[in-house]
């Protein structure tokens, strides 16, 4: 009997996982980051990665997140109580039996094609009604294609950018695929004549276009930005 109510609780906990992984799925989120994500907030461990703020920054994972954390908590109290009643005649096998069946029912509901497209519309349809552009993580404002991508461009002091403005760097910017929303100067954004603004050591640059021409124009100022961000020790993942 305790071989088999652990065998069944542990079917019962991966359907969740696997429930759960389907539904952060059909929000945008990757597998990958799904079910770790999930098997983080169900066990309280891990979820202080900085992929945890794809969930906390979109207010329907943040839903789904909720219910997750509070069964993780249960349900290590029942492992907990259960332990002691294992030797009990009090443990009745078919209500676990019917608890295992429902939670893989809803899993293999879920896996079927046509009510996971139609779980896609409601929460897009959620997304459309209820949610300002303001709330939504920045993965889904700007980032909704492959091709996309948002760079945070640190200028050091060889950096090619150093002492010139985007104009006199970047020819004929106008016709590539590269905007620069705006230039960090200390606390100062600066938003008004950003092209013809000389750049200077330790201005950030906040790019957005399409990946392979930011890489290509960039590419030179990105190297100098890792190298000089790996010997300080410092991250050097800027591109999103």
């Amino acid at each position: 009997m305790n071989l088999l109510f652990l065998f069944i609780y542990m079917v019962i906990i991966i359907a969740v996982i696997e429930i759960f992984v389907i539904l952060f799925r059909l929000t945008g989120l990757k597998v990958e980051v799904s079910r770790f994500q999930v098997i983080s907030m169900m066990t309280g461990t891990g979820f202080t990665t900085w992929e945890s703020e794809l969930i906390l920054g979109h207010p329907i994972r943040r839903k789904l997140a909720t219910f997750l954390i509070l069964f993780g908590a249960f349900s290590l109290a029942v492992i907990i109580s259960s332990i002691s009643q294992f030797l009990s005649e009090g443990l009745r096998a078919k209500e676990i039996f019917i608890a295992a069946g429902a939670v893989i029912a809803v899993f293999v509901v879920l896996k079927t094609e046509r009510v996971r497209r139609r779980l896609a519309k409601v929460f897009n349809r959620e997304m459309k009604q209820n949610i300002e552009l303001a709330d939504l993580p920045v993965r889904d404002v700007f980032l909704k294609n492959n091709e996309d991508v948002l760079l945070n461009l640190h200028i050091y002091e060889d950096s090619t950018l150093v002492n010139h403005t985007i104009n006199e760097a970047v020819k004929e910017h106008e016709e590539l695929e590269l905007v620069v929303l705006f230039i960090q100067r200390g606390d100062v954004k600066i938003r008004k004549h950003l092209y013809d603004t000389k750049l200077h050591e330790g201005d950030q640059l906040l790019v957005y276009g399409v990946k392979e021409v930011v890489l290509k124009v960039l590419h030179e100022d990105i190297s100098i930005m890792k190298e000089n961000q790996k010997n300080r020790e410092l991250p050097t993942d800027h591109i999103l």
